[in-house]
């Protein structure tokens, strides 16, 4: 049954959903922004980091203006986020510094966390949390602002991230498998190591796979992990008519959305792949299909620059096609 009463061990610190690009963290922030006490924006924020790195050049955060400065930077950063995924909240950067002000929010995780809170609030939700896969490299900043937040990282089998993102691949600037696994292996490694740092009530790893296998399950643990109770509208979905770039978002999760790798990639690219990132694939409970031996240094280097050529000609070509 749905319950809107806390969890036992009930936490009430941000969450933040991380992980490679393409691991089907969108999926769980619409499975999670479900749950009677949590909101979820639909889009990515990625402005925090941006923030954190810049936050000495916004001076002294209890002036009026010095909040408005940082507000509207977020604005000239992620202004489709700001304007079209806070569904409790209508983005105005004079009237909420004015608010912050007011409220004392004179810091810079004040001021996030004043926009995120007002969001949360106007959805009638208790408690607020962030999906933005690449923050996964940067877990030690996020939990400098913010103490009491939790990690959720999902992992999802490299190959079929590989495909996911050769979809995108202008998107991503990931043209081979060999540098898609570069690039899988770089996020999934650099957040378990981070983890393995914190302790068990601050980070959590599930598998994109034992979510579609077995999702209720999954979501209880993981809603055990957020001190929240378990709730049956996480399944809820909703038909649009525009689904975006993550219509399986809006369907119910498919058991059978896994191991696509085995009928679309190439054996070459298999063998690309595993060459580079069989030790972390096993790892985490993914069976090769190859010997996954390193390949020579000739290869590596022929990879790389076909990546480098192609992400260099799409950047100059962009411009022209749009």
């Amino acid at each position: 049954m749905s319950s809107n009463s806390p969890a036992s061990g009930q936490h009430n610190g941000p969450i933040f959903i991380v992980g490679a690009p393409r691991s089907g963290t969108t999926m769980l922030q619409y499975r999670l922004r479900n749950h009677p006490r949590l909101s979820l924006p639909t889009g990515e924020s990625h402005f925090f980091i941006p923030l954190y790195n810049n936050q000495a050049s916004f001076g002294d955060l209890s002036r009026l203006e010095n909040i408005r400065a940082v507000l509207q930077a977020m604005y000239t950063q992620s202004r489709d986020f700001l304007e079209e995924d806070l569904h409790g909240l209508k983005f105005d950067a004079d009237n909420l510094a004015k608010q912050f002000h007011a409220e004392g929010r004179h810091t810079m995780p004040a001021i996030i966390s004043g926009l995120f809170e007002k969001n949360a609030q106007g959805e009638g939700k208790a408690r607020w949390g962030d999906k933005t896969p690449y923050y996964v490299m940067h877990i030690p900043k996020l939990l400098e602002w913010f103490p009491d937040a939790q990690i959720v990282h999902l992992i999802r089998d490299g190959r079929d991230v590989a495909l996911s993102l050769f979809g995108r691949q202008h998107d991503f600037g990931v043209y081979n498998a060999y540098f898609a696994a570069e690039y899988w292996e770089s996020y999934v490694e650099r957040g378990h190591a981070l983890g393995k740092m914190l302790a068990p009530h601050q980070y959590f790893e599930m598998r994109y796979e034992d979510l579609l296998a077995k999702p209720e399950e999954s979501m209880k643990t993981l809603c055990d992990f957020l001190g929240e109770a378990y709730s049956d509208t996480l399944f809820d979905t909703n038909s649009v008519e525009t689904p975006g770039k993550t219509p399986l978002v809006h369907q119910p999760i498919k058991a059978d959305n896994a191991g696509k790798w085995r009928t679309r990639m190439t054996p070459g690219q298999i063998q690309a792949f595993e060459s580079v990132a069989g030790n972390t694939l096993r790892q985490f409970g993914y069976e090769l299909v190859t010997a996954g031996n390193p390949p020579s240094l000739p290869v590596k280097a022929a990879y790389r620059l076909h990546n480098r050529l192609l992400t260099a000609y799409w950047h100059r070509a962009k411009p022209k096609r749009q």
